[in-house]
């Protein structure tokens, strides 16, 4: 420092030589501020899990004077996505580029509004997934919010921040949006209350537009009495309704996708509206196939050669629908900014933005008859007191900065394209844990039917909580097995139950079987085979498992898990499948075509 003064008094009256200290100088206050906050940001995210984005007090409505009634909402605190509008403040959108290219917002968004008239005060603005895009709830730019029961492990977004608030107990509840699922995973991934009202049932004014068809004003709660009291706010709900029925409908399919065993989720909600007054008795439907059945319209999104009554491939086709809308109406919307700004944007949401302009849409108008046609089926499936039961996700959250595969997506999108699609209102609800990991149900029900759903969940709750706690301390359901009497008869019954088409017959000569003999692993893959033509992929898989173990070189074993690996849409694990069953036989025709066909997915 002191040569540089001494240069500063030999050349004081060379003008340039200031302007270079005055930069200097200039460098130094800049770059010692920038660590300043960025230290301080750094206190900040440790203390708020990284979960806002900007800290501020919004201050609700005064109360009304005695003896009027205490506001709905007073004494709850609420923060918000960086998508709803609060006057004063530029709504962000997830991505500083956007934030940069806009001005402040002029007035607070509609539903902000009706949370401060009902006595609730908003404590600031949370991060999100870049522009509304993506599930995992990773953001480049600002961070990504840390999951308070899975620190390691993303929280799901794209609504990460409002749900990481809520789970971190931060707030009591928060406002997201939801798109293709972007209340609904965060809230499975951080074990809270995560809903999703009707399609158009609360008001979007004053929140950034995703895609205007799919999108929903979503919130979360860890408890369900505050779930419902939003509720009742937000959608302007009457205070009392007479008590109406239910009958709950398990998607017995759609469990298949799931790697939690049904035993802490079928199971237990079973169990817990057994002790409920009101509800029928649960019915079970294979909802692949009645999709296929009533939502003709989805043919025309069906893989090649695939047929819409084989497996998911119904609820593929649906999903591939939803992706084809979200990323039509997103190019409307934002193509022109995109293209002016050409802003900085994560890798993940760089794809889907880059496929979103790139595409060209051709079926425009089959996108909305299948939303249409989604709707309508629903409702006949459900009536006026039925509510369907599904896995809220299928798989656990990913660890962080792993990326989201191709399979992680396809199985995801598949569930969450069920409400998306109808307009539906749908519920997930925290399950307690599996191997470490939160786990959740979803509760969906007709269009229009968000009371029905809000008084559903807030008269099972405590009963599926403690039935929850029951099942954490159970034991799993032994495996029986038994002598080798009769099972080579019981196997050849069941192999002419087979070939005559008889599956269900089939697997219950091959069930009679295996307790008597339990070791044999034909018996297991001769059910596998039942199995896969009854559609049950979860059971062929488990099967195989065990065929595989009792005979390590069993090619069919290999086949057939891989086969229902494949319909579950677990590209990886069904190509090492394929691929062992290559180097068992390497001129096997079918292993050979499914290897290649799965190398070009998975890659």
């Amino acid at each position: 420092m002191s040569k540089t003064l001494n240069l500063i008094k030999t050349n004081a009256s060379n003008p340039k030589v200031w302007i270079v200290a005055g930069i200097t100088v200039a460098g130094i206050i800049v770059v010692a501020e920038t660590r300043r906050r960025r230290k301080k940001a750094m206190i900040i995210k440790r203390e708020d899990f990284g979960a806002f984005m900007e800290r501020f007090e919004l201050i609700p409505f005064p109360q009304p004077p005695p003896p009027a009634a205490e506001l709905p909402l007073s004494g709850l605190t609420f923060a918000i996505k960086d998508i709803f509008d609060v006057k004063g403040h530029a709504t962000g959108f997830g991505n500083p580029d956007w934030q940069r290219t806009h001005e402040v917002a002029d007035k607070t968004a509609v539903v902000v509004t009706a949370l401060l008239k009902n006595g609730a005060k908003c404590v600031g603005k949370t991060v999100m997934d870049e522009l509304a895009f993506g599930i995992t709830g990773e953001n480049k730019h600002y961070g990504t919010p840390t999951n308070p029961n899975m620190p390691s492990n993303v929280p799901g977004g794209s609504s990460s921040g409002s749900a990481v608030a809520v789970a971190a107990e931060l707030v009591d509840f928060a406002l997201g949006t939801d798109t293709i699922g972007c209340v609904r995973v965060p809230a499975s991934f951080c074990g809270i209350l995560g809903f999703r009202p009707s399609h158009g049932a609360v008001s979007t004014i004053g929140v950034l537009p995703n895609s205007q068809s799919l999108d929903a004003i979503g919130w979360f709660a860890r408890d369900p009495s505050i779930l419902h009291r939003v509720g009742n706010v937000l959608l302007q709900l009457k205070a009392v309704e007479p008590r109406r029925g239910r009958h709950l409908v398990f998607a017995d399919d759609l469990f298949q996708l799931s790697k939690v065993p049904k035993q802490k989720t079928v199971h237990v909600i079973s169990k817990a509206v057994e002790k409920l007054s009101g509800y029928q008795l649960p019915k079970h439907v294979n909802f692949c196939q009645f999709i296929a059945s009533n939502v003709p319209s989805l043919k025309g999104f069906c893989q090649h050669s695939t047929n819409l009554q084989n497996g998911i491939s119904a609820l593929q086709a649906l999903s591939s629908a939803m992706v084809s809308l979200q990323r039509y109406e997103f190019k409307t919307n934002h193509e022109e900014w995109l293209k002016d700004f050409k802003p900085r944007l994560g890798p993940e949401v760089s794809r889907c933005v880059l496929a979103a302009i790139n595409n060209t849409y051709e079926k425009v108008k089959s996108l909305y008859k299948v939303r249409t046609e989604m709707r309508a089926a629903m409702q006949s499936l459900l009536k006026d007191d039925g509510v369907l039961v599904i896995p809220t996700i299928a798989d656990p959250p990913l660890k962080l900065k792993k990326g989201s595969s191709t399979e992680f997506h396809d199985r995801a999108c598949a569930l969450l394209s069920v409400a998306s699609m109808s307009g539906c209102c749908q519920v997930s609800v925290p399950l307690g844990e599996h191997d470490g990991c939160p786990i959740s149900v979803s509760f969906v029900t007709y269009h229009g039917a968000d009371k029905f759903l809000l008084d559903t969940v807030l008269d099972m709750y405590a009963s599926l909580q403690e039935q929850v706690s029951m099942a954490s301390n159970s034991a799993p359901l032994p495996d029986l097995n038994g002598n080798m009497d009769a099972s080579e008869l019981l196997k050849e019954k069941g192999n002419a139950a087979f070939k005559g088409k008889q599956w269900n017959k089939a697997v219950n000569y091959y069930t009679e079987a295996i307790k008597l003999n339990g070791t044999n692993a034909t018996y297991y893959n001769n059910r596998a085979a039942a199995y896969l033509e009854l559609g049950c992929f979860q059971q062929a898989e488990e099967d195989c498992n065990k065929a595989i173990s009792l005979d390590k070189k069993n090619v069919k074993a290999y086949l057939r898990r891989g086969t229902a690996r494949d319909s579950l849409l677990c590209y990886k694990e069904a190509l090492e499948d394929f691929k062992h069953a290559l180097v068992l036989e390497p001129q096997n025709k079918v292993a050979n075509l499914a290897e290649k066909r799965l190398r070009k997915l998975v890659s």
